[in-house]
């Protein structure tokens, strides 16, 4: 439905450095295809491109270099209105001096609709987004979420082929978010209208999202479904920015047909299979989600066990994340103590088995280590 081929853009750098580059590339050579009736998110933090690459495909803006596609044709230089796109903007952008109703029917009489069918396609769109009854108010007669809804009426009212998000959600409270977060995907899910969706927000991104295109410095630093970035991450940056995890940069001690065992923080035996690391590979960085560890208060078997003491105790609802520091014996010396975090279901302040200052047994398994990088000099 929609293709970035190769696109482009750079400005001047306002004020450049001395060796510093004198243009700044806000999308750096992306390429993107997003498939018909995906729900699919440009996620990442301020400045890494995400809403330059809507504005490349709403129109907004024009590409340094590269192409745009929807629908197989070549957009790159048509204006917004010959695109068949609308937007729903972090603003709403909605007309205060107008009414519900010619808010939503404003693109329909541009589009030179009969009265009679963009009445009807209005109030079609508000029981779609469950607003019905309040046509004839005024925008600051709504809440926050109303107005939201009002905007996304607006924009579903054209049936356009694509709809493109950028923030949308920012502005609502906590509570309210999350609940539009889940009619939103509902509302795309039973129209089948293919959603392009910009946040900084990575849980807005995981609840939501078919795929998500993760973006740093103006690429694409990771593509793929939610369990591929959460589970898979191919780089440091997608490790530390999708949910929380615990990196650790491990020289390889030793390896056979089987087994290949790392110094975690430089000191304690991780041992993997084989295949996980290259064989000219001297150094990994792993990473480990807080889930992930297994904590107990007698010794587990086998290998990968540890024997932690538990730093901090974190209160975070309905667990507890808990600062775990590798226990400390008379050969390893001060400077090389590990530490990681764990995250445990918390059952209630009388039923907690594990506290601040216990010493515990920490197990990991292999198949939970994931291998970030790896570095063969």
């Amino acid at each position: 439905m929609v293709e970035l081929r190769d696109v482009c853009k750079s400005f001047p750098h306002p004020s450049p450095k001395p060796g510093q580059d004198p243009i700044f590339r806000a999308l750096d050579h992306v390429s993107l295809e997003i498939q018909g009736g995906e729900f699919l998110t440009l996620l990442g933090p301020s400045g890494c491109g995400k809403t330059t690459a809507l504005r490349m495909i709403s129109g907004l803006d024009t590409p340094t270099a590269g192409q745009v596609f929807i629908n197989g044709t070549d957009v790159t230089g048509l204006p917004p209105y010959r695109r068949n796109v609308n937007q729903v903007f972090q603003s709403y952008a909605l007309f205060p001096h107008l009414t519900v109703s010619d808010n939503i029917e404003f693109g329909l009489e541009m589009q030179k609709v009969e009265a009679s069918e963009r009445k009807r396609r209005m109030l079609e769109a508000l029981d779609l987004v469950s607003l019905p009854g309040l046509e004839s108010r005024k925008p600051d007669q709504l809440s926050g979420g109303q107005r939201q809804r009002v905007a996304l009426a607006r924009a579903l009212v054209c049936r356009p082929n694509v709809l493109l998000l950028d923030e949308p959600l920012s502005a609502l409270d906590a509570k309210l978010r999350q609940n539009m977060q889940i009619e939103l995907k509902n509302l795309q899910t039973k129209l089948g209208i293919t959603f392009v969706f910009v946040t900084h927000d990575q849980e807005e991104a995981l609840v939501m999202s078919d795929r998500i295109a993760l973006m740093n410095r103006g690429k694409i630093e990771q593509l793929g479904t939610v369990d591929d970035l959460y589970y898979k991450p191919k780089t440091q940056f997608v490790a530390s920015f999708i949910g929380e995890t615990n990196l650790f940069l491990c020289p390889v001690a030793s390896r056979n047909q089987e087994f290949v065992t790392l110094k975690l923080g430089g000191v304690h035996d991780l041992r993997l299979p084989a295949s996980a690391v290259e064989s000219r590979t001297k150094e990994v960085l792993i990473s480990i989600r807080p889930e992930k560890i297994q904590l107990q208060h007698k010794p587990f078997s086998g290998h990968n066990h540890f024997t932690v003491m538990v730093e901090e105790e974190i209160f975070k609802g309905p667990s507890d994340a808990l600062i775990l520091q590798f226990h400390p014996d008379a050969s390893t010396p001060l400077t090389r103590q590990v530490r990681m975090q764990s995250l445990v279901p918390n059952f209630g302040t009388d039923q907690q088995v594990i506290h601040r200052g216990d010493k515990v047994y920490a197990k990991i398994h292999p198949d939970d280590v994931v291998v970030v990088e790896e570095k063969t000099d």
